[in-house]
């Protein structure tokens, strides 16, 4: 076991414990940390290719992946999902949702630069396999 899911697991124990009228003041505080440490930086203004190129083939980390898949399970089977893996779940939708708006934005940047049809690139920068996009 990583030491990344010993921490979420002891965070989740430490969540469970606290008194039911606390959990709203954990869920802003959980919110904040992910909103400054999950900041994407926004589109480049000099629409280089270089950096379009970068933003279309950005993924989220395998740890985050299964993660995701962990949470996405619990909640497809109908397992007891705490509020905070509930939370979770949502916070990396919200996420997936934002870097794909991004993804696409920049797929028709780089269209305009190399002056050829969105729908050439949206092609060629598909999802080749399974494991390619977050959301599945």
């Amino acid at each position: 076991m990583t030491v990344s899911i010993e921490n979420r697991q002891k965070a989740i124990q430490l969540i469970e414990q606290l008194p039911e009228e606390s959990l709203t003041e954990v869920i802003e505080l959980l919110n904040s940390l992910h909103e400054r440490t999950s900041q994407t930086k926004p589109l480049p203004s000099n629409n280089s290719e270089e950096k379009l190129l970068q933003i279309i083939h950005r993924k989220i980390s395998q740890e985050d992946q299964d993660r995701l898949d962990y949470l996405r399970q619990l909640n497809e089977d109908g397992d007891d999902m705490t509020a905070v893996e509930y939370q979770e779940l949502l916070a990396f939708v919200s996420r997936i949702e934002k870097e794909d708006a991004e993804r696409v934005s920049a797929i028709f940047q780089l269209a305009q630069i190399r002056k050829v049809e969105p729908l050439s690139l949206i092609t060629k920068f598909a999802p080749q396999k399974r494991g390619d996009r977050a959301i599945r």
